[in-house]
C-alpha cells in the first residue's frame, strides 16, 4: 500500500502558527487512514518567501505538503478532508 507523504512545515512562523501541533497529526487521524499516511517535519518548506503567498506570510502559515500538493492554513482537519480526496 502507498503511504500518502505528509511533510510539515516547522519553520518559525509555520510552527507558531500550528504546524507544531501537525507534527502530532498520526494520532489525530482517523483508523481508516493511518495506514496510508506517513508524517514528517522538515526545517522550513519555503513558500512563506514565494510571492505568491503575498507579503504576510502568517496569514497563510502553516504549510503542509502532500504528495506534492501544498496545503496553506494547514489544519489536521484540512489535512484529513485532502487524505479522503486521494483515497
Amino acid at each position: 500500500m502507498k503511504k500518502n507523504k505528509i511533510i510539515v512545515c516547522t519553520g518559525t512562523t509555520c510552527f507558531l502558527m500550528g504546524g507544531s501541533e501537525l507534527l502530532l497529526l498520526e494520532d489525530m487521524l482517523p483508523p481508516e487512514l493511518r495506514e496510508t499516511a506517513a508524517v514528517e517535519g522538515v526545517s522550513c518548506l519555503g513558500f512563506c518567501k514565494l510571492a505568491e503567498y503575498g507579503a504576510s506570510q502568517a496569514d497563510h502559515a502553516p504549510f503542509v505538503r502532500i504528495n506534492g500538493s501544498v496545503l496553506e492554513q494547514a489544519s489536521a482537519g484540512k489535512i484529513i478532508d485532502h487524505l479522503r480526496t486521494l483515497a
